[in-house]
């Protein structure tokens, strides 16, 4: 049964009359008597008494009715508080972020949308893996790197810079890399996520060599590699927002600084066909005002 035809009943009842409740209603008075017709043979019991006066209700139409007016002004009510989600900028939000960029990066900004939209309950979870969005409840999520075609929509919110590092303990026992060739003979920190086998990028001009290493050490997780650099364990491509701290301090150094290293993008990727709410609205528009890179 179509909820309009509930309505239509509920305003006959209320009316005391088919041409009242087509007024009503903003449907024409026939339509009004089939769907008060196909109601009655839907449940198997007369709901109205017609006379040529008045339409009163039976004693299971009144009951009806009641039952109905209630459950339709829930429905109402509860349809409206949706709405309000949609251009309120309150409610829950979900997001997911790299533990490390979120703690170097992220987290001051945080602090400011915490203060700035204080009816919004933000949870963050801090996660490196490829979370599944949907399946895990996400309103959205942070990932570095390029993304696979997907049907997820994706903004981009600035690029971080590579750089080939090392320990200076590590270049004390092994030398520094001068060219790409000179990659082979060291002991490579190989971050497994990275497109390519066994290759790292590297650009002079407009020309990109896809160098090969043989790794030492292997990972998915950059703070792992981060802190294997640390202890002399061999050379890494690290983000630069990871060891800024530590190229200050001088615990490690950047290597063969006449190549670069592609950037990688940042985007906050959301479902495409999800209808945003007014609380997810707002971390949009304040992460992409940001202009971190």
């Amino acid at each position: 049964m179509d909820i309009g035809v509930f309505r239509t009943f509920v305003s006959v009842v209320d009316e005391g009359s088919f041409a009242a409740a087509a007024s009503r209603m903003g449907i024409s008075r026939s339509l009004c008597s089939k769907h008060v017709a196909d109601l009655e043979t839907f449940l198997g019991v007369r709901l109205l008494v017609r006379t040529t006066r008045k339409v009163t209700p039976t004693a299971a139409g009144l009951s009806y009715s009641r039952d109905l007016r209630d459950i339709l002004a829930r429905l109402d009510g509860a349809t409206e508080a949706v709405k309000a989600t949609t251009t309120s900028r309150s409610g829950a939000l979900k997001i997911g972020s790299p533990i490390f960029y979120t703690l170097k990066v992220l987290q001051p900004h945080l602090l400011v949308f915490m203060e700035r939209y204080r009816d919004i309950q933000l949870q963050v979870v801090l996660d490196d893996g490829t979370s599944d969005i949907v399946g895990e409840g996400f309103d959205a999520v942070i990932r570095i790197g390029n993304l696979a075609d997907s049907t997820l929509h994706a903004r981009r919110l600035h690029s971080v810079r590579i750089l080939l590092v090392a320990s200076p303990d590590y270049l004390a026992r092994a030398g520094r890399p001068e060219r790409p060739a000179d990659l082979l003979r060291h002991d490579c920190l190989h971050y497994t996520n990275l497109p390519g086998t066994m290759t790292w990028p590297l650009r002079r001009g407009s020309r990109t060599i896809r160098q090969l290493i043989r790794p030492s050490f292997s990972s998915n997780n950059t703070e792992l590699l981060h802190s294997m650099a640390l202890n002399g364990r061999g050379l890494a491509l690290l983000p630069e927002f990871m060891v800024g701290d530590d190229l200050a301090a001088g615990r490690l150094a950047v290597l063969m600084t006449d190549y670069t290293l592609p950037d990688l993008p940042v985007n906050l990727v959301y479902p495409s066909g999800k209808l945003q709410t007014g609380a997810m609205r707002s971390f949009v528009d304040f992460a992409v005002s940001l202009r971190l890179g």
